[in-house]
């Protein structure tokens, strides 16, 4: 035939469709840094990071130094946000805990890519006996309450910042197995997954060049979400004693041992809380952001049970 699909005996398979490939990196940061609100979330997100990764220089003080007759002081010249209740200076401990804070929401998250986005990359692709197995096992995970399933995996591993981000991460994972699933089902019916089959292309060279590049911006819009989710969490964990152990500076920690002075000691209260309300809420604007840039929606992937 003369259109070339049909040569003499053999029939010539359609050339593999580009795949829609998440926009080039400095067209998303464009975009990104056209929306204010976005941008401010992500300086300030970049701000925190930066004090954290800088604490042990820039701190005024050693967070676990104490000085027990200044134990409760208030924000002064040489304090500025004050002393806890064994007199440490509340700004190293503010700065120190940020360390911990993000490394824990990074080691939830990495934990949850690890087991959602690849167990929903197999349930989708794969589908079938494993698809309805996987499935079974997300909706079970996600009908136990989150925080009291951290604090059994907590209770039988013993606590510590490993063990609750271990909890933290599985929690975390039936969301991005969700959104994995869904996205990679979306894309094993297009044509250009047929056409990658019929020129022979292995499993791996079609999920790695057609279907993980699809899931890149749902994925990594879900992910700027759960990092605030996750700072919630440990913090939570912290607060009731099964996260770092003391005398560590987490932020949750800090609220911890500052709800029993809250009569004499106001102000140790509302730095660490406002620290989590920010940057949980900075998270939020930076997902949302990051989803107009990259054409996407925190949620426009769904899918049927």
């Amino acid at each position: 035939m003369s259109d070339g699909v049909l040569v003499g005996p053999t029939l010539t398979p359609p050339a593999a469709a580009p795949t829609r490939a998440v926009p080039r990196r400095g067209r998303v940061l464009r975009r990104l840094l056209r929306q204010p609100v976005a941008t401010g979330a992500l300086v300030f997100l970049l701000l925190v990071v930066l004090v954290a990764v800088l604490a042990p220089w820039i701190a005024p003080y050693d967070p676990d130094q104490q000085d027990l007759i200044g134990r409760l002081a208030p924000p002064s010249g040489a304090h500025w946000l004050g002393q806890d209740d064994f007199g440490r200076d509340e700004l190293s401990r503010l700065m120190f805990g940020a360390r911990i804070s993000l490394l824990a929401s990074l080691q939830a998250v990495g934990i949850g890519v690890l087991v959602g986005v690849t167990g929903g990359l197999l349930a989708g692709f794969v589908g079938g006996r494993l698809d309805g197995l996987l499935g079974r096992l997300v909706d079970i995970l996600m009908a136990v309450p989150g925080l009291l399933f951290a604090i059994t995996v907590v209770a039988v591993l013993g606590p510590g910042l490993t063990t609750a981000m271990l909890a933290v991460g599985l929690l975390l994972a039936p969301p991005l197995f969700r959104v994995s699933r869904a996205t990679t089902r979306a894309v094993r019916e297009e044509t250009y997954i047929e056409a990658s089959r019929a020129l022979g292309y292995s499993t791996r060279r079609t999920v790695f060049h057609h279907v993980l590049p699809n899931m890149v911006a749902p994925v990594l819009v879900q992910i700027t979400i759960l990092l605030g989710l996750a700072i919630t969490i440990e913090a939570s964990l912290s607060f009731l004693g099964l996260g770092v152990q003391p005398p560590t500076a987490t932020w949750g920690s800090m609220l911890s041992d500052a709800n029993a002075y809250m009569a004499q000691a106001p102000h140790l209260i509302y730095v660490p809380g406002a620290m989590i309300a920010a940057t949980v809420l900075a998270f939020s604007l930076l997902g949302d952001g990051l989803a107009r840039a990259l054409g996407t929606s925190r949620f426009a992937v769904t899918e049927k049970s």
